[in-house]
């Protein structure tokens, strides 16, 4: 009996030891994990947002261009000295653009720039608030991880294997900046 009770102390520290290990094992993945998924985010920013923007770029453009044609085939037609052959040659451009024009929105009635503003707007809402969420994700894991290294008894743990605290994220100051969107769609 005088021997068990020791060997059950050192079994229990044992058991005790290990738990807080593994504890702190999984704190510090789930930190690591939660920091990847800050990547992932900005990965998918850095993949999705040019693309998004010059789709948007390019089908303004052509519906801009399509919709200068019209207006300035339609302004070439009021003018009084027209001869037929001119006038006919115009009513034929302006008949081609609008057919076109008409083509395009009943093939793709959601396809106008408005619409494509708004999914970017949408798109751009959607990638800073997941990137938020990831960010606010690692510093909760970070804040766990913390704790569990300065709490009695899993900091006498953590420093016996070397766990080290992580840093809080902080965007720098750069990034705290609202992003100009106008100079995103003025640079070619």
């Amino acid at each position: 009996m005088g021997l068990l009770m020791p060997i059950g102390i050192i079994g229990f520290a044992a058991i005790l030891v290990i738990g807080i290990y593994n504890s702190l094992v999984g704190r510090r993945n789930q930190v690591r994990n939660a920091y990847s998924s800050i990547d992932v985010m900005l990965k998918k920013r850095f993949d999705l947002l040019p693309n998004l923007i010059e789709t948007v770029k390019q089908y303004a453009s052509h519906e801009k261009k399509v919709l200068q044609n019209i207006v300035e085939l339609r302004n070439g037609l009021n003018k009084p000295d027209l001869a037929k052959e001119e006038k006919v040659a115009l009513e034929n451009q302006l008949t081609k653009q609008i057919n076109g024009l008409n083509l395009t929105v009943e093939n793709y009635p959601d396809l106008k720039a408005n619409e494509n503003f708004l999914n970017l707007q949408r798109n751009l809402t959607e990638i800073e608030s997941q990137l938020s969420a990831s960010r606010r994700t690692y510093n909760a894991s970070v804040l766990d991880l913390n704790n569990g290294l300065e709490k009695f008894p899993s900091n006498i743990i953590g420093n016996l294997f070397n766990f080290n605290k992580e840093v809080f994220f902080e965007a720098p100051v750069a990034e705290k900046e609202n992003i100009n969107v106008k100079d995103i769609f003025s640079n070619p």
